[in-house]
């Protein structure tokens, strides 16, 4: 007894002290009736917090509470999903209190959707759903097993007679297989469309791309030799070029003119969006290509290639545009205002759904 007594009062003393030190819990983001957007981050010894945006034109200063409590509420934002972090005595970080995050390899960011007054193409709608699955594979090419995500359509039956078309769809640069589900809603996106009738009900594969250190062209010979295989053997699909497109952003987009423009019979709908066209592989293939064109213009049923005008890489895209005119390969643009964001693929890929498998 007389332990306890000398005991209990270090104890109480320890727990009082893990409270003292323990964060409060926070809401951030807070996304407002109006579209404005309140952000909390905690420290009590940070000198300096900003948030920062793709729906902010520059940083934004953040101010601190007698608590440690550092917010700012940003002026409203058109509805949509967005990458931002807190910059915090010059280290960005993701947000803590936000379980939403950007899935990429290189950069650490948070996502924050901003709902419409009316649903966007990417929301979660009361509509039939699809599912994803993670699937792994075993890559010859690559001597390893990787892995990739499989969105099949409400109403998959993979023992009925039905055979589905398939659309690869790459993601960008340092981005991962998961970065089209999270935050360009792939899935969602098909869900909805698919319930209006503006979409053939589809399979979506999405592979990780990345496959640093071996040279980008590798993706390539994964893609033709061990993806497609894998897919064509486990799942009901229409194995013949009219029942296969691909399509990616960015790195993505320029791994989908390597692949997409080297196998047209293998595919026949085509759609880069914003395309990474700086490597040697598209120097090797496109630099003094003399394609047969009568039979790719025959074989492709659509080749589309998107950009921002505010996208860094438009002058490219605009050039890559031109050189496919000069080669006589009928090539359709889409040119939109904005940048290089997942705001825009997402509107790219919303259409690319609607033209593809008609």
């Amino acid at each position: 007894m007389k332990l306890w007594f000398y005991l209990l009062p270090g104890l109480l003393l320890a727990v009082i002290s893990a409270s003292a030190q323990r964060p409060p819990s926070l809401q951030s983001p807070e996304v407002n009736a109006d579209h404005s957007i309140t952000f909390r981050y905690y420290s009590r010894n940070a000198q300096s917090v900003l948030v920062k945006g793709e729906f902010l034109t520059s940083p934004v200063v953040m101010t601190k509470d007698t608590a440690g409590i550092w917010s700012v509420t940003v002026a409203p934002v058109k509805p949509d999903i967005y990458p931002y972090s807190f910059v915090v005595d010059q280290v960005e970080l993701a947000d803590p209190n936000n379980v939403y995050l950007f899935a990429n390899e290189r950069f650490k960011r948070s996502i924050v959707d901003v709902p419409g007054d009316q649903p966007l193409i990417h929301a979660m709608e009361n509509v039939p759903h699809g599912k994803v699955s993670y699937r792994y594979y075993r890559s010859k090419t690559l001597d390893s097993t990787r892995t990739l995500l499989v969105y099949t359509p409400p109403g998959f039956n993979r023992t009925g007679a039905k055979k589905y078309p398939v659309l690869y769809l790459i993601h960008g640069g340092s981005d991962t297989e998961e970065t089209w589900t999270k935050v360009g809603k792939a899935h969602f996106i098909a869900d909805n469309l698919i319930a209006r009738k503006l979409a053939e009900p589809m399979i979506i594969v999405m592979p990780y791309a990345n496959v640093r250190p071996r040279p980008m062209p590798e993706f390539t010979k994964d893609m033709i030799n061990d993806i497609i295989p894998f897919i064509e053997s486990n799942y009901p699909v229409q194995a013949d070029s009219r029942g296969r497109a691909i399509a990616g952003f960015s790195v993505g987009g320029g791994q989908t003119l390597n692949i997409g423009l080297t196998n047209t019979d293998k595919f026949a709908y085509i759609a880069a969006y914003a395309p990474y066209t700086a490597t040697e592989e598209f120097q090797r293939n496109f630099f003094n290509w003399s394609p047969p064109v009568e039979r790719v213009n025959k074989q492709l049923r659509l080749f589309t290639i998107s950009v921002g005008t505010e996208d860094f890489l438009f002058e490219s895209v605009k050039k890559n545009i031109a050189l496919f005119n000069e080669k006589h390969i009928r090539v359709k643009s889409y040119i939109v205002p904005g940048g290089h964001t997942w705001m825009n693929c997402k509107q790219f890929l919303a259409t690319t759904l609607q033209e593809i498998f008609k």
